[in-house]
């Protein structure tokens, strides 16, 4: 009996030293964790950012955000002013003996205003009811004229009209889509107006509904005396069709709309159309239907209005650009109004993908001088250049350097000046932005922002002030009123991050990495616990994002909180974002690094600057690497542990487009080229499933009308294939964001990372509440 007791201790000793109790994380250390989340942390911030109002005589007001509350402050540019919209006091009194209910002055129960025409009385919804008030009497009275909106938060549109509808500039006319057809309403009698005759389905005027997106909204442009529309015919009648089920009890829902994939035969295409209204006759313009695609993004309606169009301020000149199906064709175009005809002007055939730039076109038509102001990056940059619309020949190139003009915010034709926002000329961030001018034959520029930062700028109607908010990630934003010269005329608020420093909050640190060559430059954040100890090592979490279409940092502003990348780290990670070579706002060589090899999603930087700051920061454990990544990220994270499972440990794949032959044509067709130059089989993460070596967690709304579930759900068969685990989070009837199940996965999100890269045990099904900010709550 003694021998087999000695013979089985050393097995009892083994198992206990295995048996050691795994560190388990509570509520109160998610509880602190999700102090950090975007909504709770940014309420502590005061004095935030400046959003202007503009009201038609330059003057505009704001709501600023303070730690008792809010004011509303009215800015008066040409007397350099800046006082209280109303007395916040007087109205709140009122509002209370009219309501019956007690107001406060700085809580008062509106996050809008509006001016009357008079100027003289403001407009605003409380308690489901217009109200317009008059400071100087101190007079309020119920608003018949604008009836209520239904969330604080919803911009109602221009008098007259709805939200599917379009208001015509002279505010007489409304124009909406009616059983494929396009019609007009009268916004004083109400009639309507029948402009088109034979739309049919999918085969109708103005629509908004190829691929992904979809709405009821009209797609025109009015021309400026509000008597033509340009538009188009769009058709899709051989498009092939999208399906997904709803989950429900009983019989299901089929949704189904058109939705092409890359390398099909038939794509929607858009025959241009110009309108005219007073006596209703439709001007086909001479040129064939055009792929549905801009010079912007992916499609024809990316700011929800007819891009890619200008009229001549007469009406009697549409200019235009068509762009090919591959986005590598442009052609500049005018057509005359009156007889549908088209002259091209010039056209620009790039190797990759063209883009006009980012938030904002950056061609114009200038017809006083028969003159065009076009983008390109045909010398590895984003510069303008001054075009002869009447030869089509180049006069001269505008801008110049190793920078990218990024959005052409105001062209001066008086002047011949140009202001627009640039990046690559701060030697600290490539990205931060700055207004610049400069004139139409390249001299005079200037910089209008000089302080070190990103800059974020809103021009006034007339473009006379701007309001310029600037900021770093670490410096919080001050916002200032300039002229269009650049002089400071008043400095409006300075952001107070007090109450959220008292917290323990801190700034993640700015990193400058080499890309995976050794030799470009690369940039990124890194976020830290508020309670590090530099002398243990700490899992490390990437967040991804690999565009190409945008990055995984985003703006580079000041933000409280960017994701739940603080929350992550709170728990007891290092998180970090590497804007890895092939994202924008860099030079078109960097841009199109992955251009035709989608696959690479920067994965080669991103593990080539976590291997950097591990050298730099000796508590970053890289035998320890985590990633984690939502629609393009998810489609990197899973490309991250199929080919690089000795690097990436864990991954969490959310809403990944795994095989863009399985999402839609113009976003694949754009930054991977045609089916028939590219090898889209090559970069399907299916073929790669077999190479698993970690713990991977995929998630998908099975209603998600932009990334359709079945890129999930080939990942996942071909995990069972190859008979390799994984783990899975369905929502039923969720779409490409989660909606309101996003705290929930946020909860499993932390939880996976914690049971699987750090080894410890969370709390059971914690709770994630997003606390509102009382200074929004509307009693």
């Amino acid at each position: 009996m003694l021998k087999i007791v000695l013979t089985a201790l050393p097995v009892a000793l083994l198992v206990s030293a295995y048996a050691q109790p795994q560190p388990v994380l509570t509520a109160k250390d998610y509880e602190q964790a999700q102090r950090f989340l975007g909504p709770n942390a940014e309420q502590l911030i005061d004095n935030g950012p400046v959003r202007p109002n503009w009201l038609p005589d330059n003057r505009f007001w704001y709501r600023n955000m303070t730690a008792s509350g809010s004011e509303f402050m009215l800015v008066n540019p040409a007397k350099g002013t800046k006082t209280a919209a109303f007395d916040s006091q007087k109205l709140a009194a009122s509002l209370s003996k009219a309501t019956g209910k007690t107001y406060e002055a700085t809580r008062l129960p509106f996050q809008r205003i509006s001016f009357a025409p008079d100027n003289q009385s403001i407009v605003f919804q409380a308690g489901g009811k217009s109200w317009r008030y008059t400071p100087q009497n101190d007079q309020l009275t119920a608003d018949t004229t604008n009836p209520p909106i239904t969330s604080s938060d919803e911009q109602r549109p221009g008098r007259g009209e709805s939200g599917n509808e379009v208001l015509s500039p002279d505010k007489k006319r409304a124009a909406y889509i009616k059983d494929h057809n396009l019609w007009v309403r009268d916004v004083k009698t109400g009639a309507e107006t029948q402009l088109t005759t034979d739309g049919i389905k999918d085969f109708g005027y103005a629509t908004d509904n190829a691929g992904w997106k979809s709405s009821d909204r009209a797609i025109l442009a009015w021309s400026p005396d509000s008597k033509k529309i340009a538009t188009f015919k769009q058709d899709q009648r051989q498009v092939s069709d999208m399906y997904l089920v709803t989950t429900n009890v009983g019989k299901p829902t089929l949704k189904q709309w058109k939705y092409p994939f890359p390398g099909d035969p038939v794509i929607p295409t858009i025959q241009r159309v110009i309108i005219e209204v007073d006596n209703p006759k439709v001007i086909t313009l001479q040129i064939p239907p055009d792929p549905h695609r801009a010079t912007l993004s992916d499609d024809i309606s990316s700011s929800g209005t007819f891009d890619d169009v200008h009229w001549t301020e007469d009406g009697s000149q549409l200019a235009f650009v068509s762009t090919s199906r591959d986005h590598k064709q442009e052609k500049v175009r005018i057509a005359d109004a009156r007889t549908g005809a088209v002259r091209e002007v010039f056209e620009e055939i790039v190797p990759t993908q063209y883009e006009s730039g980012w938030g904002a076109i950056n061609w114009r038509y200038l017809p006083k001088t028969n003159e065009f102001i076009w983008f390109s990056e045909r010398d590895n940059w984003g510069h303008l250049y001054l075009y002869d619309a009447a030869t089509g020949k180049v006069k001269n190139q505008i801008t110049k350097g190793d920078f990218v003009v990024t959005r052409l915010l105001k062209v001066d034709e008086a002047r011949r000046m140009l202001f627009f926002m640039a990046v690559g000329r701060q030697p600290e961030n490539p990205y931060f932005a700055q207004l610049c001018q400069i004139g139409f034959d390249g001299k005079n520029f200037a910089v209008l922002t000089p302080e070190a930062g990103n800059h974020q700028v809103s021009l006034s109607p007339d473009g006379a002030y701007f309001v310029d908010t600037y900021s770093t990630p670490t410096v919080p934003p001050v916002s200032v009123l300039r002229n269009i010269a650049g002089k400071l005329i008043l400095t409006l608020e300075k952001a107070d991050i007090s109450r959220l420093t008292a917290t323990g909050w801190h700034a993640p640190t700015p990193v400058k990495l080499k890309a995976h060559d050794g030799e470009t430059d690369i940039y990124g954040l890194l976020y830290t616990p508020t309670n590090l100890d530099p002398t243990k090592k700490y899992p490390v979490i990437d967040y991804i994002y690999p565009g190409p279409q945008g990055g995984s940092v985003g703006s580079w502003g000041f933000s409280a909180a960017r994701k739940d990348n603080q929350s992550l780290a709170e728990l007891g990670f290092i998180v970090v974002e590497i804007e890895g070579a092939s994202n924008p706002l860099r030079s078109k060589k960097f841009h199109d690094m992955s251009y035709g090899n989608m696959s690479e999603n920067t994965l080669p930087d991103q593990v080539s600057g976590i291997r950097q700051l591990a050298q730099q920061y000796a508590y970053m454990d890289t035998s320890r690497v985590g990633i984690w990544g939502h629609s393009g990220g998810g489609f990197a994270t899973a490309t991250a542990m199929f080919r690089y499972p000795d690097f990436f440990k864990v991954g969490i794949s959310e809403s990944g487009n795994h095989d863009n032959r399985n999402y839609e044509d113009d976003w694949g067709e754009r930054y991977d080229g045609l089916t028939a130059n590219s090898d889209y089989e090559a970069h399907a993460n299916q073929n790669y499933a077999k190479n698993l070596k970690g713990k991977l967690m995929l998630a998908h709304g099975m209603m998600d009308n932009n990334v359709p579930p079945s890129n999930t759900l080939l990942v996942i068969e071909a995990l069972e294939k190859a008979n390799k685990d994984y783990d899975l989070v369905i929502f039923p009837n969720a779409a490409h964001g989660f909606g309101s199940y996003t705290p929930y996965m946020t909860r499993r999100r932390w939880d996976y990372f914690v049971k699987n890269l750090m080894g410890a045990q969370p709390p059971h099904e914690f709770q994630i509440v997003m606390k509102p900010d009382p200074r929004n709550v509307m009693r």
